[in-house]
């Protein structure tokens, strides 16, 4: 046997859990590392998740600027034209995510897809028709369908299950500030009303696309494929990455088929589907409509002040989000907190739906922000850590975001026009939904913890009886020696 096969060897034997062989790493090194990595990886793909989060809600600003009259749209074709994104979006999410790996390379798709989407969203300034708006909106739900699946894939071939949360975290924040100020930005494109003969709600979308599309042409270059080509680690970092990832039981970057299927039957996949499902009501119906909902609270508020009101509940949201997100990782708990936030959400809408006046109706809007992007953003960081091997874990997050991206369509029925002031149902329905989530995930929380104190006694044990290395290395999630984030 020569040194080649030895090593090949020794990296499974250490992938199953079964080496004693101890790779350490400096802890000072490895934070220096870290620190790296997100210097240069965090700011494009946060980027590029608040521009996508702009162009998809930013519908919602313009209906505030003539985009209904000018086409002529009822309020049942304007929520017909902010749900058919999701159709396509959620249709391209998984083929999107194994084309990441698979097929093309992260950076180069990554790239693609997003200066596809740039010029979707721009091109969406000049529709004369209903039919023109359609096309659009499928459209951008086609290419922006695989960016959030694929960034969170993306992110974890450099970071590991421990680091994982705060970095899908700065993503949420960045769709938190994208409603934060894009609601400014809407009210100060809004005022080009008539520059060039266009009315202020094309400019919104003409100014806001063309920013995806200059990104996307610098992603091409700006992005690595992975830890073993990226051009801003040097030769010594690079090793300590393979030594980070071997650290990881179970853990491979390697597309394989098997993976694939082995995702599609496994039910915890499925019930984190489910979950999403109802978290992700919140969420689009929350980000899509808040400025028609505060609107409502007091229909003698301004445009402006409607916009302004907006901020201070996505500030609130992402900065709940980037506390917990850290914590979490710390801990290594992310059902508790999950739920946690999710009935603070709960008490949000139960607030919203009350008799109360204005000023309890807006602390109502608080507290769902408050808890809304920890119940949606820390269960997607949650199945990425307990799905070690490459194939399950995009198959697993990208079926996850797909459930959860249906629940656009449904959310984009659930605030029409005439229901408001009070907007009784939809806010209803949310609390609904979202409640379902918590259950789910508070089973999960339960279920994790179980199986975990179950692997530490040696009661799975014999489920890699008489296996090689290599084919316990091969088990993933199911090697015994694997234990779950809870």
């Amino acid at each position: 046997m020569d040194d080649s096969d030895s090593q090949f060897k020794e990296r499974k034997a250490v992938s199953a859990g079964t080496s004693t062989q101890r790779l350490e790493i400096d802890p000072v090194r490895e934070k220096q590392l870290v620190r790296k990595l997100d210097l240069s990886i965090i700011p494009p793909v946060t980027l590029l998740y608040l521009f996508s989060f702009l162009d998809r809600v930013n519908i919602g600003n313009a209906r505030l600027y003539g985009l209904e009259e000018d086409l002529d749209l009822s309020s049942d074709k304007y929520q017909t034209a902010v749900s058919l994104l999701f159709v396509t979006y959620l249709l391209f999410e998984v083929p999107s995510n194994i084309i990441l790996k698979h097929y093309c390379r992260p950076s180069r798709w990554i790239a693609f897809i997003s200066v596809c989407w740039g010029i979707i969203a721009t091109l969406t300034g000049i529709v004369q028709s209903f039919g023109g708006l359609i096309a659009c909106r499928l459209l951008l739900g086609l290419f922006e369908s695989g960016l959030f699946p694929g960034l969170a894939v993306y992110l974890s071939f450099f970071y590991t299950k421990r680091e994982i949360g705060l970095r899908i975290g700065y993503l949420f924040v960045s769709a938190a500030l994208a409603g934060a100020f894009g609601g400014l930005l809407a009210y100060g494109i809004g005022h080009m009303d008539g520059v060039a003969g266009q009315a202020g709600w094309r400019w919104i979308f003409i100014i806001e696309g063309i920013p995806t599309f200059i990104l996307g042409i610098a992603c091409w270059w700006w992005l690595a494929d992975g830890p073993e080509t990226a051009w801003f680690l040097t030769s010594e970092e690079k090793k300590l990455m393979e030594i980070r990832r071997l650290q990881q039981i179970g853990v491979t970057d390697e597309f394989a088929w098997q993976d694939v299927r082995a995702g599609l039957k496994d039910w915890k996949m499925w019930a984190f589907c489910c979950a999403l499902f109802g978290a992700d009501t919140m969420l689009y119906g929350y980000s899509t409509f808040l400025p028609t909902i505060i609107k409502n609270i007091d229909p003698t508020y301004s445009s402006a002040l409607v916009q302004v009101l907006t901020i201070p509940c996505y500030a609130v949201g992402a900065i709940s989000y980037l506390i917990m997100a850290r914590i979490s990782d710390w801990s290594q708990k992310r059902g508790v907190y999950t739920v946690m936030f999710g009935i603070i959400s709960i008490v949000g809408y139960a607030m919203l739906i009350s008799d109360g006046g204005p000023g309890v109706h807006y602390a109502g809007c608080f507290l769902v922000a408050l808890g809304l992007y920890v119940a949606v953003g820390l269960p997607i960081a949650w199945l990425l850590a307990n799905n070690p091997r490459f194939g399950k874990r995009t198959t697993a997050t990208g079926l996850q975001l797909m459930f959860g991206n249906c629940a656009g369509i449904m959310s984009s029925f659930l605030y029409p026009k005439e229901e408001g002031p009070r907007f009784i149902r939809g806010h209803a329905v949310s609390l609904g939904m979202v409640s379902f989530a918590m259950v789910v995930y508070a089973f999960m929380w339960w279920f994790f913890s179980r199986e975990n104190k179950k692997r530490i006694n040696g009661e799975r044990d014999s489920k890699i009886e008489d296996l090689s290395e290599e084919e316990i290395a091969d088990l993933g999630d199911e090697n015994p020696k694997f234990l779950f984030s809870i």
